[in-house]
Order: structure tokens, then C-alpha cells, then sequence
């Protein structure tokens, strides 16, 4: 048996073994000059049944006895079905879902469908372009990360910038290459949403512009609807530093004792909650459905807030919607 034959392989090595496949073959050397087991197990700092053991594998299997095997059960019989794993997979590719929502649909816990997606080599959600699903090279997080103790102690605000849907339907219609040509193009939608730091409530609405005058008024029928929903005192409210939010909501903000924050210059991660509900908003209603006109695209948007508020499971919240934080109105 050759030596430098074991020293050309790449082995791995249990990180608990005592002897390595060099010192196993060492075993096997010494048995065969004729060491007694005692004697090489004193030598070696190992039992006596050890030492029969390396004997005995590699008298059945040769130089592939020596080295080290799985750790791994040869069978699981509490391991997660096929089947139902198949439905986790599908579920995740399909609807780019989290394990608390994925669980929660196939009645399993979300921790066994958290172990389905790492056995099967899904990427995590936050590594995935929310549109197409591929996975992205790189984003900007923060490792700060907060949550207010009660409704309305603060709030985020943000506008999303949303193309218009020609008559007829646009490229997810017909395709990027196939959609039909727009001279001039329908412009863009602006979508307007207040967020509630604790419990994620929403308020949006779909505006022709981001003038202060339409932030403002926007702000003010925002602010009657958490109070008709219970968060009847908003103590902060924190955007980005646009024009219209520096000056434009001072007068809304002082007629309702808001305090105004502002994140910091090229930082917009740091209003993440008010970014992430941008997030979901495309993925689950502006993208998520074939619309072949702009009305039909807006009409939709109340009862998708009204499902995103009262019923979809947030999983920042422990699989509950944002009216659970809510006391009852």
C-alpha cells in the first residue's frame, strides 16, 4: 500500500475524529508487522476497540474502509415527504413566498419548510429581484434594525414611481419585444403609501403626481384613515428628504402634532419599512396579475389593500396581518 497515493487525495476529516486516515493506516501497518492491539492502541491513544475496528474495515473494504463515512442516518423516517416538498418548492418559485406564509398555506410548521428550502439549495427571498426572481448580485441593508413599541408612535412615508398601462395592455401583456408602440408613452402613475412602523399598516393611493400640494393631501386623508382603524395619534412621521416632504407637509404635520424625521441624503434603506411595503406593493399587485388598461390596474389596488391589511401574514409580525396589532374599532 502506498502512502503518497493517500497523501495525492483530498480527504475531509471529522472535526471530533481522534485519528486521521494517516493514523488509521498506521493501525493497520503496525497489525501487520505484528504489533498486538494493546500494544498499538497504547501507542496510538486510542481503545482497543478502535483499534479492531480500523483492522476490520479495512480487511473487508481495503484503503476505502479507512476513511471517514456520513454521519447521516441511512434512514430518516420523520424527514418532511416528497410530496410535501415538492409543494414547498412549487409554492416558492411560484409566489416568492417566506417559510411563514409557505407553512402556514400547506399546514406545516415554518421551520420545516425553512430546512426544505436550505436542503434543496433555494436562495433566501432577500437575495432575489422581487419582479423577476433572479437571483441579485448585491443589496444595501443595514444591521440596524428596530421596530416602535406601539401604533402610530412612528410612521413612514414614501412614493413609488409606476408606468401607466397603455390601452391594451403593456409589455406583460405582450412581451418586451412584441408590445405595442406608444407615441407618445402613457406616462406614470404615482403611488402614494404611509406605513405604520408597529403594526405595518398601510394607506396608499394611486396619484397623477408628487407635487407638495398631493403629498399634503395625501398625508391628511392617510392620517383620518389609521384613525378610523384605531391609530388615532401619530407622534412621528419619517420620509425621505424630497422638496415636498421638507416643506410641503409642515402645515399637516403642525396641525397634528407630528414630529417630522427625515433619513439621511442618499440613504433610503434607512425608511426600509415604508421601501419593503414598495416591495410587496409591486410584486403582489402591480406585477403579480396581466392588466390591459391603467383603471383596471388602480381598481384593483383597494381590495389588495384591504386583503394586505386584514389578512395577509406578515412574517415580521409572527404570520398574523397588521390589523392584529390594532385594538378593535
Amino acid at each position: 500500500m502506498s502512502k503518497a497515493h493517500i497523501h495525492s487525495e483530498v480527504l475531509v476529516v471529522h472535526g471530533n475524529a481522534r485519528l486521521t486516515v494517516h493514523g488509521r493506516l498506521l493501525i493497520v501497518q503496525r497489525h501487520r508487522a505484528g504489533w498486538p492491539k494493546a500494544h498499538i492502541a497504547a501507542a496510538m491513544g486510542v481503545s482497543r476497540k478502535c483499534v479492531r475496528i480500523w483492522i476490520a474495515r479495512f480487511e473487508i473494504e481495503g484503503e476505502a474502509g479507512l476513511r471517514d463515512r456520513s454521519s447521516r442516518p441511512h434512514r430518516s423516517p420523520t424527514r418532511t415527504p416528497e410530496e410535501v416538498e415538492q409543494r414547498v418548492i412549487e409554492l416558492r418559485r411560484r409566489e416568492r413566498r417566506g417559510p411563514e406564509w409557505i407553512g402556514a398555506e400547506l399546514g406545516i410548521p415554518a421551520r420545516t419548510v425553512s430546512r426544505v428550502l436550505a436542503r434543496r439549495g433555494l436562495p433566501r427571498l432577500a437575495v432575489l429581484d422581487p419582479i423577476t426572481g433572479e437571483v441579485i448580485r448585491a443589496s444595501k441593508v443595514t444591521a440596524v434594525r428596530y421596530e416602535r413599541q406601539r401604533p402610530g408612535e412612528l410612521v413612514h412615508m414614501d412614493v413609488k414611481k409606476l408606468g401607466r398601462i397603455p390601452a391594451g395592455g403593456g409589455w406583460k401583456a405582450h412581451g418586451r419585444s412584441q408590445r405595442p408602440p406608444t407615441k407618445p408613452g402613457p406616462g406614470y402613475d404615482y403611488v402614494h403609501s404611509l406605513v405604520d412602523d408597529h403594526s405595518r399598516l398601510a394607506y396608499t393611493e394611486v396619484l397623477p403626481d408628487e407635487k407638495g400640494t398631493t403629498c399634503a393631501a395625501f398625508l391628511a386623508r392617510a392620517i383620518d384613515d389609521f384613525a378610523a382603524r384605531g391609530i388615532t395619534r401619530i407622534e412621528a412621521l419619517m420620509t425621505d428628504n424630497a422638496w415636498a416632504y421638507r416643506w410641503s407637509l409642515r402645515q399637516v404635520c403642525a396641525a397634528h402634532d407630528i414630529h417630522q424625521v427625515f433619513i439621511r441624503p442618499h440613504c433610503p434603506w434607512q425608511n426600509g419599512k415604508a421601501e419593503r411595503f414598495n416591495r410587496t406593493l409591486l410584486t403582489e399587485w402591480a406585477y403579480r396579475h396581466t392588466f390591459l388598461t391603467n383603471d383596471e390596474r388602480t381598481t384593483a389596488l383597494v381590495p389588495w389593500l384591504e386583503h394586505y391589511n386584514t389578512q395577509r401574514r406578515h412574517s415580521a409580525l409572527g404570520g398574523l396581518p397588521p390589523v392584529s396589532r390594532l385594538l378593535p374599532t
